[in-house]
């Protein structure tokens, strides 16, 4: 058998999931306390200073609709391929879609 090498969620994410060397540690206020209506379409975008209620890097970028909440974190329904997916994620990982 091969052994498998990594098992994070954050494997080969070291430009995707990363910040300009000026806004490194730096969160914003009031991006963390976002709030979004249920049927509002969002763009899921990573903050790397947070790790907590971090989604999979395969769904980086991608536009889905807000479907409910769960406690402070929103779950976000997203179409991976012709399969419909719920994500569960903080509000500071979120971006609102214009």
């Amino acid at each position: 058998m091969v052994k498998k090498i990594g098992s994070s969620g954050r494997r080969k994410t070291r430009h995707l999931f990363s910040k300009d060397k000026s806004l490194r540690g730096k969160i914003s206020i009031s991006k963390s306390i976002a709030h979004f209506e249920i049927g509002e379409k969002v763009v899921l975008c990573v903050e790397p200073s947070v790790q907590k209620g971090l989604f999979h890097m395969r769904f980086y970028g991608k536009i889905g609709k807000v479907v409910g909440t769960r406690g402070r974190a929103y779950i976000v329904e997203i179409k991976d391929g012709s399969v419909v997916k719920k994500i569960i994620t903080l509000p500071i990982h979120l971006n609102k879609y214009e």
